[in-house]
């Protein structure tokens, strides 16, 4: 019981001050401490408004940039997939049309013709079908009716190409234009530049004629394009003369090329 009386005398108390403190505020005698006590807590009032605001934006800005990441990153990973999707069409299609236009040049009804992929250029061209597809060594390699070159080497899963501007390629060919007919032995000469050499002088084959294989060196058919006479060199006193050679397109340029593998 005694305990209670404290207690209840600080009630007492803090009633009657809060009643005085606002008998003084209603006369307007507070307003001087208001100010100065609003003073300092207006200015703590505000630095705390504002770093709330701040982290709160801050929060929000962390939230989007994480959502807008993740967004982004299914954007790039669907465009990556849609890109690869178009990429593997649009092979097709090339592939497709280099087909057509390949049986349009030479009947597969006539030829078996097997496409390939070139994987690699140097002194030969590399392709990624082998012995395990009927590939062997003297095969012809051709792009429409062009002469490409002659299967080199050969393993079960790729094969060499020997190009026809390789010193070690020589092959029996003959000319057809104005002139007439002229035969002759087409050299490389390494670089992009043959020779048409042993051409007999009577002979006619005039810069601008097209050079066709005779086919007579094992499995090269007759009739493939070698490439275009660029320039004749001879005097009239000797037997024979030469021709330069260029081919109609640049090989590096082939993606896709077919082995001949029954002329």
């Amino acid at each position: 019981m005694k305990a209670a009386f404290p207690d209840l005398k600080l009630l007492l108390s803090l009633v009657f001050l809060t009643f005085l403190l606002m008998f003084f505020d209603s006369l307007h005698f507070l307003n001087t401490p208001k100010s100065l006590v609003q003073t300092v807590t207006i200015p703590v009032q505000y630095g705390l408004y504002k770093s709330a605001t701040y982290l709160g934006e801050s929060f929000r800005f962390i939230f989007t940039a994480r959502q807008a990441y993740f967004e982004n990153t299914a954007l790039r990973i669907q465009m990556g997939e849609l890109l690869t999707e178009n990429s593997g069409l649009r092979k097709k299609l090339l592939e497709n049309e280099t087909l057509v236009d390949q049986y349009n040049k030479l009947s597969p009804v006539t030829y078996d013709l097997l496409p390939v992929h070139v994987i690699g250029s140097g002194r030969f061209l590399s392709l990624d079908r082998g012995s395990d597809d009927g590939v062997l060594e003297g095969q012809a390699v051709v792009y429409k009716d062009n002469y490409i070159g002659q299967i080199e080497a050969v393993s079960p899963r790729s094969s060499q190409v020997l190009l026809p501007f390789d010193p070690d390629s020589k092959i029996a060919v003959f000319s057809q234009g104005a002139g007439g007919r002229a035969r002759g032995i087409l050299e490389g000469q390494f670089g992009s530049e043959l020779l048409m050499d042993k051409v007999l002088h009577q002979e006619g084959v005039e810069v601008g004629d097209l050079i066709y294989s005779e086919g007579i060196e094992g499995r090269l058919p007759k009739g493939l394009v070698m490439g275009k006479v660029s320039e004749v060199l001879g005097k009239e006193n000797e037997v024979f003369k030469q021709a330069k050679v260029l081919p109609l397109f640049d090989i590096v340029d082939l993606d896709t090329v077919f082995v001949m593998r029954n002329p």
